[in-house]
């Protein structure tokens, strides 16, 4: 099997069939035909028949605690997945694809190791595993190495992203930052303009990711918290002093959010709906 090749992973209960099902209909609507869609998961319920799926990839170590990295990601660096073959585009399941994916599969040397990069540290040359290209099989001295303290390594390097970018056979390359944009860092704007205009979306923009906390719904209702509904801007700013806030006061400031409607337009399966 070659040619486009989508995976993805879910396992355990933070993200449901739903989020699968959403992704591939984003891919679908912006990549040109044939390719395939997979799944690895530990649970194939209510996955639409358009997306294949295997179970996780089998790597028997015990996962590190205590860190920040999503280190499950490394069962997909053995020496197969499923009935793959060549290179896979990896991408995780809460972010958003406003473009064509098309250049993604062709970007950087095909046997190599090709990654969005992180925008939160612009200093360090890291890579961001939301969004990554591999050959099947050529990350196995990496899992090889990795499964030989996976502890020891966690505490290091933290991120499984930080491992990947030192220890990727071959080193790793970057897909443009124009088509990868952080939510947070690339598309809100900063207080005072979040009360006045919704989140932009950068011209060029392929794929938004959302690590760490916001997630899409959310930037489609307007908030932070799933707990703390959206406000007017009058009952936010209201909040600072009136005992309802949940976090420090330049904190809230900050995170007012306004719905973000290209979010709902793009985040979506065929239907036009936009659900959490």
């Amino acid at each position: 099997m070659a040619g486009k090749q989508i995976i993805c992973i879910k396992w355990g209960v933070k993200y449901g069939p739903d989020y699968v099902n959403r992704l591939y209909a984003m891919a679908a609507r912006h990549i040109t035909p044939p390719f395939t869609f997979t799944c690895f998961t530990d649970d194939p319920s209510g996955l639409r028949p358009e997306v294949r799926h295997f179970p996780m990839p089998d790597f028997a170590v015990t996962m590190p605690v205590g860190t920040p990295g999503m280190w499950p990601k490394s069962c997909l660096w053995g020496p197969k997945l499923g009935d793959l073959e060549g290179p896979v585009l990896f991408l995780d399941l809460d972010l958003v694809i406003t473009g064509s994916l098309d250049d993604f599969f062709t970007h950087g040397p095909a046997d190599g190791v090709v990654a969005a990069r992180n925008p939160v540290r612009p200093l360090e040359r890291l890579a961001q595993t939301s969004v990554f290209r591999f050959p099947v099989g050529k990350l196995e001295p990496m899992q090889k190495l990795f499964a030989s303290d996976p502890q020891g390594f966690a505490n290091k390097y933290r991120y499984e992203q930080r491992f990947l970018t030192h220890n990727a056979p071959g080193g790793v390359s970057f897909f443009p930052s124009a088509w990868v944009r952080h939510f947070r860092q690339n598309c809100q704007y900063p207080f005072p303009l979040n009360y006045a205009f919704q989140p932009r979306l950068p011209k060029g923009t392929r794929i938004v990711i959302f690590p760490g906390g916001l997630k899409p719904h959310e930037a489609v209702a307007g908030t932070y918290n799933a707990d703390w509904p959206h406000l007017s801007r009058r009952a936010h700013l209201a909040a600072l002093f009136n005992g309802r806030r949940k976090e420090s006061f330049f904190s809230h400031l900050r995170h007012y959010l306004l719905p973000t409607a290209w979010v709902a337009e793009h985040w979506r399966e065929e239907d036009g709906r936009a659900e959490p």
